[in-house]
């Protein structure tokens, strides 16, 4: 296994909606080309966390960071007041729990981004297309009806096809947001083994209720309590031999 590569780092994340402080001093690592999952009981900042990264709480009123999110190898503090947030969101891109697929067809769902930058040379976008969707495990299910609706997909195909639509625009990060929690096992299965083949060419944050999931799928685990970070390790550590004693009744299922 290559040598741990910094792409990111949190820094003393504070993060508030209004007078409620959700995030109380979060500092993280992520590493380059590997797979961290955010693990925790529900409202303890996990998705809080995730949509940090690319910028998505500027969309409501009343948000409010502290600290750093660093970019690798540049240095770029992506939460800086300088930094346009539509340019993070083409660097780190994310999936939802929910597959939310564009009311359009497959190959626009997956040239939407480009677009929106501004590309418009046709070969490049049908090349990108093409690459994203045999990224995410779907161009030989679709190749033939790019033009159909992408609604009529099935919701693992869809969801895989939202995967296709983030990476079309070649993010350094991917945020994966409960991704599964809305599909049956087989579909489950496939973003799982999907998982493990796009952390060879992007680096991935997930946050997943699942702690069967967290172990299979991650390289590193963080585990979130009321809006602190309680311990950050290696998955295998953090499954087998926490230090924090709220990890090892988290994850022995004495509370959550």
């Amino acid at each position: 296994m290559k040598d741990l590569v910094l792409r990111a780092e949190v820094k003393d994340l504070k993060f508030s909606y209004g007078d409620k402080l959700v995030l109380k001093g979060i500092t993280l690592p992520v590493y380059e080309n590997r797979v961290t999952a955010l693990i925790g009981p529900s409202g303890c900042g996990k998705t809080t966390l995730l949509r940090c990264f690319n910028r998505m709480h500027d969309l409501y009123a009343n948000a409010h960071y502290n600290g750093e999110i660093t970019l690798h190898p540049d240095g770029i503090n992506i939460l800086g007041k300088d930094i346009d947030p539509m340019e993070v969101r083409m660097r780190i891109g994310m999936v939802f729990q929910k597959p939310n697929p564009f009311p359009k067809s497959i190959y626009e769902n997956v040239a939407y981004g480009l677009k929106v930058r501004g590309v418009k040379k046709k070969s490049f976008i049908e090349e990108r297309v093409e690459k994203s969707l045999q990224q995410a495990g779907l161009w030989t299910e679709v190749k033939d009806r790019l033009n159909s609706a992408a609604t009529a997909l099935s919701g693992g195909q869809q969801q895989r096809l939202c995967i296709a639509r983030a990476l079309a625009t070649e993010p350094e990060i991917l945020l994966l947001d409960e991704p599964t929690s809305a599909l049956d096992p087989i579909s489950t299965r496939h973003i799982e083994e999907l998982i493990q083949e796009l952390r060879k060419d992007v680096t991935i944050a997930i946050v997943t209720h699942s702690l069967h999931q967290a172990a299979r799928v991650s390289d590193y685990t963080a585990f979130m309590y009321l809006g602190d970070l309680i311990e950050f390790g290696a998955s295998d550590q953090i499954f087998t031999n926490p230090k924090d004693q709220k990890t090892e009744n988290y994850i022995t299922g004495r509370f959550g």
